[in-house]
Formats: structure tokens, sequence, C-alpha cells
């Protein structure tokens, strides 16, 4: 482990005195890649040289431990002793999180795709609920949200809403969001007072640059047609609105959120960009595992990864198997304490698959 972590701080420097190369900063590729490099090696080589300077405090501590004190000074070498070994500990723990295989993804920005599923009208509202409770959470984080492509109902739901969340590490955030959410309650809609349960899919994706993913125009057929709004009544009688069809993999992305066909073709590249990557993604990895599931499935109850019931306020992630009764708090923004969970689950496994095979 420690010869990893030599090599990553030689090369940390290695790239610290590359940004400071005229010919570096004339070509911004290269720049920008160099900057993302120094940023992902960053936290790894301070830990590192955190613990490189507890590991020489303790050392020392000892050292002196073994001197002739007085019973004063011996009380308190052997309590700095025992803060410094707490420490070091801490510390090679979280160098062990560290030196983990990282996402590639990780630090990219994200398009989010929520549908209302089964339960109707009410799945769209509860669609709607979910995407108030990523943007505030984007809020806090200080990420930007942009909506791509909203149909809305005419109750204020959602039948389909996609939108970018964009800041440093917003993909390492939401992207255990992905999966069929499960919401249990009296409906709006529901005279009768009976607890409905209906569920919403979400599908979260690594934006991705043109450089990663090529678009031949041959491959694309891009038809225009008139944007409608909820209920379906029409709102432009322009062809503003942009249908995109990648025709090897049958993909299709629609985009009428804005006035201009060229900025809802834009849009709508952004996205098939993203799906297109995702796609060979799964791809991939369906070769190497042949018992991958999809990140969503058909959106039916059973295939849920959350539950919001709001009877017991309770959220529960079935997933690693947490609840948490904070219901209002979590559809205000407040993820954290679920994400920092799925996050911790993730990298115990990774150290369990580390150790197994070491």
């Amino acid at each position: 482990m420690f010869d990893r972590l030599a090599a990553v701080e030689e090369r940390y420097e290695e790239v610290t005195n590359l940004l400071c190369d005229p010919e570096v900063i004339q070509d911004t590729k290269k720049l920008r890649d160099l900057s993302k490099e120094q940023s992902s090696l960053e936290e790894t080589v301070m830990v590192y040289r955190e613990y490189k300077s507890v590991v020489k405090q303790l050392d020392d501590a000892k050292a002196m431990f073994e001197e002739k004190l007085d019973d004063e000074m011996r009380e308190m070498v052997k309590q700095e002793i025992a803060q410094l070994t707490q420490r070091k500990e801490q510390l090679e723990n979280r160098l062990k999180i560290l030196l983990l295989p990282k996402d590639p993804n990780d630090e990219k920005n994200v398009i989010v795709e929520i549908r209302g599923a089964a339960g109707g009208e009410e799945a769209a509202l509860f669609a709607a609920d979910l995407f108030r409770m990523y943007s505030r959470f984007a809020e806090r984080h200080n990420f930007k949200v942009e909506v791509l492509e909203a149909n809305p109902t005419d109750i204020g739901g959602y039948k389909e809403i996609i939108f970018t969340v964009s800041g440093h590490g917003a993909y390492s955030k939401l992207k255990f969001e992905s999966g069929a959410h499960r919401v249990q309650r009296v409906p709006t809609t529901e005279s009768g007072g009976r607890i409905h349960t209906s569920t919403a899919t979400v599908i979260v994706l690594p934006e991705v640059e043109e450089l990663e993913v090529e678009l031949n125009e041959k491959d694309i057929r891009i038809d225009t047609f008139c944007s409608s709004g909820a209920g379906g009544q029409s709102v432009n009688t322009t062809k503003s609105a942009v249908r995109v069809t990648h025709i090897p993999t049958g993909i299709v992305v629609s985009c009428q959120d804005e006035k201009s066909q060229n900025s809802n073709k834009e849009k709508a590249l952004r996205v098939l960009r993203a799906r297109l990557y995702d796609y060979y993604q799964q791809q991939a990895m369906a070769e190497q595992d042949a018992t991958r599931r999809s990140l969503v499935g058909t959106g039916d109850r059973s295939e849920r990864i959350r539950t919001y019931n709001f009877p017991q306020s309770r959220v529960t992630d079935h997933r690693i198997g947490l609840t948490v009764h904070r219901l209002d708090a979590i559809l205000q923004g407040e993820l954290d304490e679920v994400i920092d969970q799925l996050i911790l689950h993730e990298q115990t496994e990774l150290l369990k698959r580390a150790s197994a095979t070491a």
C-alpha cells in the first residue's frame, strides 16, 4: 500500500510542476486534463503526508517515553502516544478507502430522468416531489439544476422530467439514486382517505463530452414537430420541438422545452450522448457479468430501491436496510444521511473484495 502511496505522491508533484510549464499553460486541453488529475490526487496526497507526519511524531513520542521522565511528564507522553496511535489508525483506514478503484464518472455532472410509473396521476405528482427533492439537494451542495425536458400534467405532476445537475462530484453523490422509488400516502385525488402505493423511476446518467461519445451524422435522424403543453394542448405553432433518433441503437430523445429549435436540438444531443454512454457501458458490463440487472427495470412496485411512507414519516432504502424517520427533511433535500450510508456500504464491499484478493 505504501509503495502505491509513494507513487501517487510522486505523480502529484510531477503534475504540479507540469502545471507551471509555459507550454502546458498554452495548451488548454492539456492544462484542463492535468488540473483534473491534480485535483483527483490531492486528497490522497494530503492524507498520506499527514500520516507520515503522525508516524514521525509517534516514533518521537515512543523514544521519549523510554527516557528517564518524572511521573507527570511520563503520563503526558503516554496520552500523546495513545492519541497519535488512534489518529494513525484513522488515517490508515482513510488511505485504504482513497486507494480503492475510483469510478471514472464520479467528478462528472449528471443527467437525471424521472418518470411517473405505476399509479397514474399520483405517480406523476410523486415524480414532481422527487424533482423538488433533488433540486433542493443540489442547492445545498451549490450544484446547478437545468431542466432539459418536462412533460407536466394538469394538476402539477410530471409524466417525465429530464434535468442536469452540474457541479464538482455531482455523479458521486447521485449515482445511487437510479431505480424505482415507491411512495405510500393518501393521494390528493383520493376522496376516501385510503393509502395508495405509487412508483416513479429515476435514472442518473453521467453527462459526457462530445469527445467521449462520437456521433456520426449518418447514424442520426432528426425530426421536428410543434411542441405541446400539459394535457396535450398546442403551445407552439412553429416546429421548434426536436426528436433525435440514434438509428443503430434505436434510442430516441425528444426535447421541446425551449422556443428555439437549435436549443432543443442541443439539449436532445446532450441527453442522447449520456444515454449512449450508459448503453455501451452496460453492454460492456453485461459481457463481464451476465447476471447484471437493469438499474430501473419496469418501474413495477416490486422493483423498488426506496420507499417513502407518509403515514409513518419513514424513508427506507431497501438495498442497505436503512430506515430514517425524517420524511419531511428528506423531501426538502436533506439526503446526505442516506447517500453517505450508501457510499459507506459501497466502500465496505470494495474493501472486502480487496482483502479477499490480497
